[in-house]
């Protein structure tokens, strides 16, 4: 039995992906597709597009939670850096592996203030809280400064079209061997160009549906 299967945290995770199924966004729904594609791509209005979600679960799907507990638990991490906390889904994944693995750190970043302390109580819920630091505001700054060196897993799941750029403030500090797990990286060209390039660094492939699972190379 791992933590993920066992309460508190499997009937949790029940519950707040049924709660995602259900949860619509007027706003978003309101706008057209063109207006949506263009805002996921858009470098520049990435804190509007915040602005516009700050109601949106917009959670990794149930296998994509799982893969990350699975990669997590078998890589033994103990340092973790995920960009995009949302209601905290994705966090209590990876918290869950670092319990497993006999603890570590999980930073975790999230612009939207109500999304922060939603996460926060879902994880002490969970039982998972003391495990994870949850910076609020803007990535490219939180995520800048005070990162631990030989970190062994980065999730990237926030702003999409940011993920170069939280990618580079991330990188110095990967191990040899670490992941970076890129969620919904096809509206990011830019980012799949550059770790998938032959020499970027890294070692990068297309994996399920939507996800660009990478490794650092030394």
């Amino acid at each position: 039995m791992t933590t993920l299967d066992a309460a508190p945290v499997a009937p949790l995770l029940d519950r707040l992906f049924a709660e995602a199924d259900a949860a619509r966004s007027p706003t978003m729904t309101a706008l057209s597709r063109d207006e949506w594609e263009r805002l996921m791509h858009s470098k520049t209005e990435y804190l509007h597009l915040y602005e516009l979600m700050k109601d949106l679960w917009l959670p990794v799907s149930r296998e994509t939670g799982v893969l990350l507990y699975m990669l997590a638990r078998s890589t033994s991490a103990r340092s973790v850096v995920e960009y995009g906390t949302s209601f905290g889904i994705s966090t209590l994944h990876l918290a869950a592996a670092l319990r497993d693995n006999g603890g570590g750190h999980l930073i975790t970043s999230e612009f939207e203030p109500s999304k922060v302390a939603r996460a926060r109580q879902h994880l002490t819920e969970g039982g998972l809280v003391n495990l994870v630091e949850i910076r609020e505001g803007d990535a490219l700054k939180t995520l800048s400064v005070d990162l631990p060196d030989g970190i062994d897993l980065l999730l990237l799941d926030g702003a999409k079209a940011l993920y170069p750029e939280i990618l580079g403030l991330v990188e110095g500090h990967l191990r040899p061997g670490a992941l970076v797990v890129a969620d919904n990286a096809d509206f990011c060209p830019e980012y799949l160009e550059r770790v998938r390039a032959p020499d970027s660094g890294y070692m990068s492939i297309p994996f399920a549906e939507d996800i660009e699972l990478s490794m650092r190379l030394g």
